[in-house]
């Protein structure tokens, strides 16, 4: 499955290709690094990918979560990021969690914007969500930035929420509401 936007087209992960998704990752190993969990080398190769992206669409099919890989229409194929729904579950709680990460090259074009309203156009219509969650560090100012133009809303903060880079780290949470649903 293929998402499209103005200027880009969001795979599934049946869609992306391994050996992209690991340039991806290495390009951006230092820089995503202060806002990720400590990984070990072979996070960042071909044959870990291409067992990720396979345990991905499986959960996809299994309806447990659905990622999303950014190629920007201009240089199609390109993996420039990802936006994913994690954790999704059904029945009275209808909701999941949302994380995403872009390219340092692509930052500050309004990209991670368009990507996670069209995702989350997916998920209230296509899934039927009722509730997308978000968590994001205080000091990661563009994520915030991001959530807040696609209308979530702050509902705290949670102390020493993810290990991240080898720290426990407080979260802002954020949520958006599908009010279609009620």
């Amino acid at each position: 499955m293929t998402l499209e936007t103005k200027r880009l087209y969001l795979l599934s992960p049946a869609g992306a290709d391994p050996q992209r998704v690991a340039d991806y990752l290495r390009r951006n190993r230092e820089f995503m690094e202060c806002f990720e969990p400590a990984r070990e080398e072979k996070y960042y190769s071909r044959s870990f990918q291409e067992e990720a992206l396979r345990q991905q669409a499986k959960d996809w099919e299994d309806g447990k979560g659905y990622r999303f890989y950014i190629s920007p229409k201009e240089d199609e194929g390109l993996i420039i990021g990802f936006a994913a729904l994690n954790n999704v579950v059904m029945g009275p709680f209808c909701s999941c969690f949302m994380g995403y990460q872009l390219d340092k090259d692509y930052l500050r074009r309004g990209l991670m914007t368009e990507t996670v309203n069209e995702v989350v156009r997916y998920a209230f219509e296509s899934l039927g969500l009722h509730r997308i969650e978000g968590n994001i560090m205080p000091r990661n100012k563009a994520s915030i930035g991001v959530v807040e133009k696609c209308g979530f809303v702050n509902e705290g903060t949670s102390r020493k929420y993810l290990k991240i880079n080898g720290v426990w780290e407080d979260h802002i949470h954020f949520v958006k509401i599908n009010e279609a649903m009620e």
